[in-house]
């Protein structure tokens, strides 16, 4: 490389940032925030279709578990894959990939006669679902401009609240309709197919990826776009006299290597130990909400009202989180809503009335999705553009271990000591998560870094 190269690839980043909220970025976040809405209805259909069939199929508490699983494990592959495949072939093909895998996976899981034939394609749709959300918030933190970074991403996250909150209208006014409902709830989630071609040819390709790999005129006019887009006249690269760091990592083996050096190998512990117990208790509680529910009495109907106004809680929880993570810090807000989500599962467990049960559960969808999206705002933020979406794809890799497992205890946990010691159990989860935070760097405000 050049040192007018160095110079440019220098420039590019410090361009980035300095850069106003343009229609560019809007685009970008909305392009992207669509995909993840489309990404959350289809998990949280899921939800509403296991208790309708546990009911039509007659299904085993084990059958509904596995259904509520296997997604899950294709999610852990897709999302160690996916980052790997990001940092080599681009974030926006990629994540145009998975948006089409798991949209046609879901299409055709309307058209199943078993459980078996619902089995292997939800590990399908798991596979798309779970490579694109983190390769998602790596495309938009690259964009981001420093001094707003976190908080376009708690706004992306919140993108899943929209998605949920879809899913939710689905489960309440489609699938309860007749005994074809939950085949309608799935025909809706085959829309992420056609969202793809829009994602693949429709938004830019990750400016610091370009210039990572060596395409700077493609880099540059990426860059430029952003710029007329704020009504600036792009501007020539600024010589500085700074070198441009070697990338952290170039192959696949250095890449995950690299996540395990003396440099990253605390933030990567930390990372997937947050990720962990955050899954393992979202995902446990969230799946089985409705199910829960009608154990405790409630008609499916009522059990996907509950579970709608229980949802809408989302929205605020995002709003006050991307507030409060330029203002307070990474660490302390993730951590603080951790907290919050840890004493509002132990309300939702142990209370009895039908306010007490919509009040804890509105507390803890408020506190438990903020503090989702604090986490994908950190995350990109632990690692260079070398390999930060193979470090956000196996971080989140790591956390849906705990997705595969938290949906099979349920039943069993239940068995032993029902709802209140369920949700004890998710509350010590979402402590471990808070303290596991303070492990992480907090990089509010300050610039990626490029390597």
């Amino acid at each position: 490389m050049t040192d007018a190269d160095t110079r440019a690839a220098a420039t590019l980043s410090e361009r980035l940032d300095r850069l106003p909220f343009t229609r560019m970025h809007v685009r970008v976040l909305t392009g992207s925030g669509l995909g993840w809405a489309l990404d959350a209805m289809d998990v949280g259909l899921i939800s509403f279709v296991i208790a309708a069939l546990a009911a039509q199929w007659e299904l085993q508490p084990y059958e509904t578990a596995w259904i509520a699983s296997i997604g899950f494990v294709g999610m852990a592959i897709g999302a160690s894959v996916g980052g790997l495949l990001a940092d080599r072939f681009g974030r926006r093909s990629v994540f145009a990939l998975t948006l089409l895998v798991y949209g046609v996976a879901t299409g055709a899981s309307a058209l199943v006669g078993g459980v078996v034939a619902l089995l292997v394609l939800r590990f399908f749709v798991g596979l798309g679902l779970g490579a694109e959300l983190p390769v998602a918030s790596t495309y938009v933190s690259e964009f981001a401009p420093a001094r707003i970074r976190g908080r376009l991403i708690v706004i992306l996250e919140a993108f899943w609240a929209v998605g949920w909150t879809a899913a939710a209208l689905i489960g309440y006014f489609v699938i309860p309709t007749s005994d074809a409902g939950w085949r309608w709830a799935f025909a809706l989630g085959a829309i992420p197919a056609a969202y793809a071609l829009f994602v693949r040819w429709g938004l830019p390709e990750s400016a610091r990826w370009l210039e990572r790999r060596g395409r700077h005129e493609e880099a540059g006019t990426v860059v430029r776009s952003f710029e007329e887009s704020a009504g600036s006249a792009a501007s020539d690269p600024v010589a500085i006299d700074v070198d441009m760091q070697p990338a952290a990592s170039s192959t696949v083996g250095s890449r995950l290597a690299v996540l395990w050096s003396h440099e990253f190998r605390l933030r990567t512990a930390c990372l997937w130990l947050v990720w962990f117990c955050v899954n393992f208790s979202y995902y446990g509680a969230f799946i089985w909400i409705p199910s829960i529910l009608v154990a405790q009495g409630y008609d499916l109907v009522r059990s996907f009202g509950f579970t709608l106004i229980i949802t809408l809680a989302q929205l605020p929880g995002y709003a006050t989180a991307a507030w409060l993570i330029e203002v307070w810090g990474r660490r302390l807000t993730l951590s603080v809503f951790l907290v919050g989500s840890a004493a509002s599962a132990v309300a939702f467990g142990t209370v009895g009335s039908e306010a007490g049960v919509i009040a804890a559960g509105m507390a803890l969808s408020f506190f438990n999705l903020g503090a989702w999206g604090a986490l994908y705002a950190v995350t990109p933020e632990m690692y260079p553009t070398s390999l930060r979406a193979t470090g956000s794809g196996w971080a989140a890799g790591a956390g849906r271990i705990a997705s595969i497992i938290a949906p099979l205890l349920v039943p069993v946990l239940l068995a032993l000591g029902g709802a209140p010691t369920l949700f004890v159990v998710f509350a010590a989860f979402f402590v471990v998560a808070a303290a596991a935070a303070w492990g992480l760097v907090d990089k509010r405000g300050m610039a990626l870094d490029d390597r």
